[in-house]
Order: C-alpha cells, then sequence, then structure tokens
C-alpha cells in the first residue's frame, strides 16, 4: 500500500485507554505499509485533533475504529470507510490492512464493516 492518505476517528466507551492504542495502532500500521494518516480522537479529554473539511476531502478514505456512536460522523458521507471495532482493530491488524485495501477501490461513499 503507498501513497494512500487517510483519516481515522478513535472512541471508546471509556475515553481513555483504548481510544488512544487504537490511534497508536494506526499510526504503527501507517509507518509500516507506508500510507499518510491524520487522527481525531474522541476521549475522555473531548475531541482532539480534529480533522478538517480539506483533511476528509483530500484523504483517499476514511477509518472509524469507535465502541461508540462518534461525533460529527456525517462528514464522512461521502468517504470510502472502513468500520471496526477496537478490539478487533488491536487484535487483528492484518483484517484492518485487508479492508483498506478493499475499500480503497470501492466507489465513494462505500462502507467496509469486517467481521
Amino acid at each position: 500500500m503507498s501513497k494512500l492518505s487517510l483519516v481515522a476517528v478513535t472512541a471508546c466507551v471509556s475515553g481513555v485507554a483504548h481510544t488512544y492504542m487504537a490511534a497508536e495502532q494506526l499510526e504503527k500500521l501507517a509507518q509500516k505499509h507506508g500510507f499518510r494518516i491524520k487522527i481525531e480522537t474522541q476521549g475522555a479529554l473531548g475531541m482532539e485533533n480534529v480533522l478538517s473539511e480539506e483533511d476528509i476531502a483530500s484523504a483517499d478514505l476514511a477509518i472509524i475504529i469507535c465502541d461508540i456512536s462518534i461525533e460529527g460522523m456525517e462528514r464522512f458521507s461521502r468517504c470510502r470507510q472502513v468500520k471496526m471495532n477496537i478490539q478487533k482493530a488491536l487484535l487483528s491488524p492484518d483484517t484492518l490492512i485487508a479492508a483498506i485495501e478493499r475499500a480503497r477501490v470501492l466507489p465513494l461513499g462505500s462502507v467496509v464493516e469486517p467481521k
């Protein structure tokens, strides 16, 4: 995977550890697979590193890693999306990468939700 530009949002029920663990996992995957990523966290401290409209518009796809509803989900309605719960994202990074590969060629607005 090369030169893919992604945006992501991570959010867990308590808004503490898992939100940031998922963000860290995405950063590591970005380095390993050579894609660019900007990550917004929605945790106990509120929304951090909020994605701009430009960030979202210029991204090839959006990754939503969450166990709760995220604020501003409508921002991603025109994006290709990969949605996954936090536990699966943390324990199965290969599944996440495979989902990204699938989603990147789908029409805008498509959603991939690995089981």
